[in-house]
């Protein structure tokens, strides 16, 4: 892997010493903008062209596109340019990952990848590049690494020099104001059955909030509510989440209702390697959005960009009408609906630190340059050998441009199966009964305006979800 790490780019590894990182010079941040897109990736495309200039990303939905609807493909015209197999893979194995080398040998023929056009859909508001660029200016890192100061809204390091800023550029990128959803998660057993579990969504980023400052935000970067609708067995079981920004120093607080027990209770345990609930024990709860937490437990290497085909523009996974029944297959989905293109990525690796207890002694991160997005993460047990693959497979929203995953899923290799989230279609919303529920992302919101119906799967949330309380 070293020898295909781009020249220039020397491995940096910070750990936990002591020392605030300070902000980039005048002259670097000056970049953004210009030879660096605002949020701080490379505009120029590569020498052979497969990878495009940037042009702004995908700013305008497609023609017919109607508010309030699920996003259409913008590229149906797209055909697949070739397709990975395990039979070929060593034509491609430079711009292949290690996880899914191990993927394609395991589980092929069934498991492909289908490579595509290159599209840099990725694309935000204004306001946001501007908060990037001014950013970049002030953000520090907290001395241990915990935390950051001098920062608000969006990706607080657009020029990262090291992997943990690359690391709190993933953790606050900016998703958003305000965003509800209801989507089902599932564990395939070996054979392809499973039973979905069917959750609502209700977030307030709190970080990202238009006008917000870093000190008027109580350390959060936002709040959670999810509410299991089923099955019936689980409904009504309800979890609340403060996702704290230096969580060393306040960490995250949730707490979880029982609907069985009636009884409200503090989770102090939902947080790095527990694990995360209704998975079957085949996902950490900070794999929850390829990492989440805080990131005291590894010691953080930027291994530098590197060229790879990642999961990218999955509109084919997203689209209305596409059932569970569709997506799940036997210890890996439907590869046929799935896209992958050529991007730059910023590679992290992560060690654990000694005396330090987690499952994964190692981890591999893929950042995606255009939006601080991890596309593709692998996890390694305590003997060194590769356990997990993970992918986010993703799209650009339309009713706000946002970057932002459609589905995630995490396959373990020793066990032969699968978590996958994400799944939408068929699990209509309780105030819409009998509308097939899809896939709308509605980010924005009126500041403290009432809940406003945005379309059959999303909806505006008031800045701050009455039934979640800081006591």
């Amino acid at each position: 892997m070293r020898s295909q790490i781009s020249t220039g780019l020397l491995a940096m590894l910070f750990g936990f010493s002591g020392a605030a990182m300070s902000a980039v010079q005048p002259s670097e941040a000056a970049r953004l903008g210009n030879d660096l897109t605002p949020v701080g990736a490379e505009r120029s495309g590569n020498a052979s062209g497969a990878i495009p200039e940037w042009q702004g990303g995908l700013r305008q939905p497609p023609q017919g596109w109607k508010s309030g609807t699920i996003e259409t493909d913008p590229f149906p015209e797209d055909e697949p340019l070739f397709v990975i197999t395990r039979d070929n893979m060593d034509l491609y194995k430079s711009k292949l990952t290690d996880g899914h080398r191990r993927m394609l040998e395991k589980y092929g023929p069934d498991f492909f990848m289908p490579i595509y056009q290159t599209r840099r859909t990725a694309a935000f508001p204004d306001i946001v590049y501007k908060k990037s660029m001014e950013n970049a200016r002030t953000a520090e890192l907290l001395e241990n690494g915990n935390g950051v100061r001098n920062t608000i809204m969006t990706s607080p390091f657009p020029i990262p020099k090291s992997g943990l800023e690359v690391i709190w550029n993933h953790i606050l990128r900016y998703r958003g104001q305000e965003v509800a959803f209801r989507s089902a998660s599932a564990t395939p057993q070996v054979d392809g059955a499973y039973n979905p579990v069917v959750n609502d969504y209700e977030y307030f980023f709190a970080y990202s909030k238009k006008g917000a400052e870093l000190q008027d935000i109580d350390n959060k970067i936002f709040y959670l509510k999810t509410n299991t609708v089923a099955p019936s067995t689980l409904a009504g079981t309800i979890t609340l989440v403060h996702e704290t920004l230096d969580q060393v120093r306040s960490p995250r607080l949730a707490w979880r209702y029982d609907a069985g027990s009636r009884r409200l209770r503090r989770s102090p345990n939902l947080a790095y390697e527990t694990d995360l609930p209704n998975s079957s024990s085949l996902r950490s709860v900070d794999q929850k959005d390829m990492y989440n937490g805080a990131p005291n437990q590894y010691n953080w290497t930027l291994k530098g960009k590197r060229e790879i085909y990642v999961p990218y523009n999955a509109y084919r996974l997203h689209e209305a009408g596409v059932r569970p029944a569709d997506v799940i297959r036997p210890q890996h989905v439907n590869q046929a609906l799935t896209r992958y293109e050529l991007h730059r990525v910023w590679v992290v690796e992560a060690k654990l630190r000694t005396g330090i207890s987690h499952i994964y002694s190692r981890r591999v991160f893929y950042v995606d340059e255009d939006s601080w997005q991890i596309l593709v993460s692998e996890e390694y047990d305590d003997a060194g050998k590769l356990w997990r693959v993970s992918e986010a497979h993703n799209i650009s929203y339309y009713s706000e441009p946002v970057f932002w995953t459609t589905m995630e899923m995490t396959y373990d290799l020793k066990a032969g199966r699968y978590y996958i989230d994400g799944l939408d279609e068929g699990f209509p919303l309780r105030f819409q009964s009998g509308i097939p529920q899809h896939r709308i992302l509605r980010v924005g919101g009126a500041s403290g305006g009432p809940p406003l119906r945005a379309g059959p799967g999303r909806l505006y949330l008031p800045p701050r979800p009455a039934i979640i309380h800081d006591d």
